[in-house]
């Protein structure tokens, strides 16, 4: 345990901010009970510098993301006990350090998260933290005169693509596509229950819609004025880049856009003839 912990500090050293998500996937709503705010709260308390996702991030970071760690809150499910651990990611997504398990038996779902997420926070709580910078994640800083000239271009894109957002999204609605719920991964070894609850995943508005249409699942990760979507492999989908608009992102390169609808996220894309719609399967 103590060799655990001295490796983990090490590393945790290595990395100058924390980026806090500002919605956790066991949570309905953004920041809901200000847990995410909490978050942030308690890492800058403590002695760390925190940002949340949609926060205006210093130059260093936004030109390399890899200074930073990526939190999240996972919950762990149980009958008499709100259990809460935070995770910290590195911008590859590798796991850097994972807290203890906090955990509480109020029952009030406000009260209990905040002291679940407490609990679980004395692990960083307790690190002699100190930023040591490391020459391995300082050298993925890349800005170059040719990487300023695309991050201007993509400011003029989006400029203009803001003006087609509104018109394209109503179009959508006019002429809504059939959907299928997204899939999430298989979550045991149990053949049998994988089928039944993956079945359950697909919304039947049509009769030939099968497993075979399960969609792909994505990951966003955070790049300046936006996000990077990658695979699973991981390879590079798109760029999405905010549009001033709740919820709905700008796709580089492409006269369309991603937005959020019913809980489902929906690329649309018109060339000036056709619009076509698709709900992809993006995990931010």
């Amino acid at each position: 345990l103590f060799s655990f912990y001295g490796w983990s500090q090490k590393s945790i050293n290595d990395y100058k901010y924390i980026i806090i998500p500002t919605d956790y996937r066991f949570l309905k709503e953004s920041d809901q009970y200000q847990l995410n705010s909490l978050t942030k709260f308690l890492f800058n308390k403590y002695g760390y510098t925190a940002f949340l996702q949609n926060e205006d991030y210093p130059d260093d970071l936004k030109a390399n993301r890899c200074l930073a760690l990526y939190a999240d809150a996972i919950e762990d499910k149980s009958l008499f006990k709100t259990k809460i651990q935070i995770d910290l990611n590195d911008c590859d997504g590798k796991l850097i350090m994972s807290s203890r398990m906090g955990e509480t038996r109020e029952k009030e779902y406000a009260k209990a998260y905040n002291l679940a997420l407490r609990d679980a926070f004395v692990t960083y709580q307790e690190l002699d933290y100190k930023y040591q910078p490391n020459d391995t994640i300082l050298s993925k800083e890349i800005v170059s005169t040719e990487v300023v000239k695309e991050v201007e271009a993509s400011k003029a894109e989006i400029e203009r693509l803001q003006k087609e957002i509104e018109v394209l999204k109503e179009t959508t609605q006019a002429e809504p596509s059939k959907v299928v719920v997204p899939a999430v991964a298989v979550i045991n070894n149990d053949s049998k229950n994988n089928e039944s609850f993956l079945s359950n995943q697909i919304k039947e508005e049509d009769s030939n819609i099968t497993e075979d249409t399960l969609i792909e699942v994505l990951y966003a990760q955070p790049i300046e004025n936006g996000f990077q979507i990658v695979d699973t492999t991981p390879k590079k989908v798109m760029i999405l880049y905010n549009s001033g608009i709740s919820n709905t992102f700008i796709v580089k390169g492409k006269d369309a856009i991603v937005y959020k609808k019913d809980d489902l996220w929906i690329f649309a894309e018109n060339d000036g003839a056709t619009l076509k719609t698709e709900v992809i399967n993006i995990k931010f």
